[in-house]
């Protein structure tokens, strides 16, 4: 699979800067107060952008991405808290796929992260976007990378009890907050996507004391294996 117009985005500075600082013929677009930076990146043409924190922020970025520059795939890098007890700081998610963990119409009768009316409330990640990145972390961090589901809300999760409950109840391998909604708007769209993680904190009541101290660590290691995805396309 090649697609032609790749979109590489995170929702901190930190989970960019270094694409950017990696990418060539840069133009630069302002929309909605998000700054796109069209060029090319290891021989790939990219759209490389900050969503902000936040599922508002997420799904509006992707919607933009789709429309107006035509992406064909999104990717999205950055840092999570692990729920799975096997992962560790540092450690790598690429997602399956994703659910909104903070939707929650339980009280009129549905399970929690199912969206009332939809069809669809789990978004399945596009297999040759996960297979590459397998391969990329297999040779990138071997034994350190796991696939599974990634769950999205707009909140920082810190409470081991949380982090147990989604972990069992929504069988979640780490937490976020924008990744199932990039992942609904590519569903709607029919566009494909994966989500990667890197492992910032344990989500458990530590994250205060590890969230700033490993987030570049974290985002580095998410850049490296956005990087050799690249190159293996």
């Amino acid at each position: 699979m090649s697609w032609n117009k790749i979109a590489l985005i995170g929702a901190m500075n930190e989970e960019i800067e270094l694409l950017v600082a990696h990418m060539t013929d840069v133009r630069e677009t302002v929309k909605a107060g998000i700054t796109f930076r069209e060029g090319t990146y290891f021989g790939k043409d990219v759209v490389v952008c900050r969503t902000g924190v936040g599922k508002v922020n997420a799904a509006v970025t992707t919607q933009i991405l789709i429309d107006q520059f035509k992406v064909e795939a999104v990717i999205f890098t950055g840092v999570a808290g692990a729920l799975a007890p096997e992962l560790n700081i540092g450690d790598l998610v690429i997602s399956t796929e994703c659910v909104q963990h903070d939707m929650d119409v339980t009280a009129l009768g549905y399970a929690k992260g199912v969206i009332p009316y939809e069809e669809n409330s789990v978004f399945e990640a596009d297999r040759t976007l996960v297979e590459l990145a397998a391969v990329a972390g297999e040779k990138l961090f071997p034994g350190k990378v796991k696939q599974g589901r990634v769950l999205s809300g707009d909140q920082f999760i810190a409470s081991r009890e949380v982090v147990a409950g989604l972990h069992q109840e929504l069988s979640g391998v780490c937490v976020e907050m924008e990744g199932a909604s990039v992942a609904q708007v590519c569903g709607m769209n029919g566009i494909p996507y994966v989500v990667l993680r890197s492992m910032s904190d344990k989500a458990d009541g530590s994250a205060h004391v590890n969230f700033a101290e490993f987030t570049v660590i974290a985002s580095e290691n998410s850049y490296k294996m956005v990087e050799e995805m690249i190159k293996q396309l």
